[in-house]
């Protein structure tokens, strides 16, 4: 089957514009609705939209010696591949032009990290940092700002087949010697970056319930351990956020005068009742889902709830390690909240 890109606006339906209302002026009738405008919002608040992973709006997934990601791997059976999705890869321009039309500030995405190194690490696709390259002056050409994330459930193929990726140490350096490049390449013109979107999401759907890539869990097809895994995963990430800061801050920072974070997925928990133990459950569940990446970015360890739950299985930051996540402390930071549950 052919597919054919759609010209019409729904290629921006992977885009989620977050619009947050700060004030509200009721109307002097009571049947009357306030017409919101840029006005009602304060000096220097940005209006923006952003993109999902890669493969949902990019496409394109093998061009210009691009590698295949753990995801690719899980998603082509049957012939069927994301190609084409909404090929921003050759209708940049487009989309751009769209966003200006919209009149949006900024635009955040994501940067492919196969798509930077073939393999993970070593030899650069020279081609794919062209692509980059050119979207990012377009953006800036339109006077949009561009919001860059460096990692969105792509890990290379390459890196899963040689040490399991995140489930290795050895994935921290690799991922610090991608990020390092891109703050080199791009940062002169990049003043936005994330490390990371929803890193529990990561750990979680990838190495728990093997929902995700790499599709790890308890009883899964390609092995794993519920048990024990995603907090492997999740501490290697946090060490890998970590150590990509660390290099922003000490070689680029002060030159680019750009500023770094992380994306952290937020779901809010409430007690049921306000008994002491609907209320002590809520926390621990607010300590699972949040505080899991946030405690440790804040205080260099995971709260205590899951310390005490966990016990021998929850890894450890040795002293030096503690240092460096406590070095980064997020000072620039965005939070996709879904809802509230009970």
């Amino acid at each position: 089957m052919d597919f054919q890109r759609s010209p019409s606006l729904f290629r921006f339906s992977s885009f989620i514009v977050f619009l947050l209302l700060l004030t509200f002026k009721p109307s002097q009738a009571s049947n009357a609705s306030h017409s919101l405008s840029r006005e009602d919002f304060p000096e220097g608040f940005v209006f923006g939209t952003a993109r999902r992973k890669r493969t949902q709006h990019l496409g394109r997934i093998r061009l210009n010696s691009k590698a295949l990601s753990r995801v690719n791997a899980d998603t082509i059976a049957g012939n069927a591949t994301a190609d084409v999705t909404v090929d921003e890869y050759h209708h940049y321009k487009e989309d751009v032009d769209i966003m200006k039309d919209f009149n949006f500030d900024a635009y955040r995405f994501s940067i492919s990290w196969s798509r930077i190194f073939p393999n993970g690490t070593g030899k650069v696709n020279w081609e794919g940092v062209d692509y980059y390259d050119r979207l990012i002056d377009y953006l800036i050409q339109q006077g949009i700002t561009p919001y860059v994330n460096l990692y969105h459930y792509d890990l290379p193929l390459a890196l899963n087949e040689e040490y399991l990726g995140w489930l290795s140490p050895k994935i921290v350096d690799a991922f610090a010697d991608y990020a390092d490049f891109c703050f080199e390449r791009f940062g002169d013109r990049v003043k936005n970056w994330f490390t990371f979107n929803e890193p529990r999401c990561i750990a979680a759907l990838g190495y728990d319930d093997g929902l995700h890539a790499p599709g790890r869990c308890t009883g899964c097809e390609a092995g794993g351990n519920s048990t024990i895994e995603p907090y492997i995963a999740a501490h290697n990430l946090i060490l890998s956020h970590a150590a990509a800061v660390k290099r922003y801050r000490e070689k680029y920072q002060k030159e680019q005068k750009g500023m770094i974070g992380i994306l952290l997925d937020f779901v809010w928990y409430e007690p049921y009742t306000y008994s002491v133990q609907d209320k002590a459950a809520a926390q621990r569940a607010r300590d699972f889902h949040i505080g899991w990446f946030l405690h440790p970015l804040t205080f260099g360890h995971y709260p205590e709830s899951m310390q005490t739950i966990v016990k021998e299985r929850l890894p450890k930051f040795t002293e030096e390690q503690a240092k460096m996540v406590n070095y980064v402390m997020i000072m620039f930071q965005k939070a996709d909240i879904y809802n509230v549950d009970r």
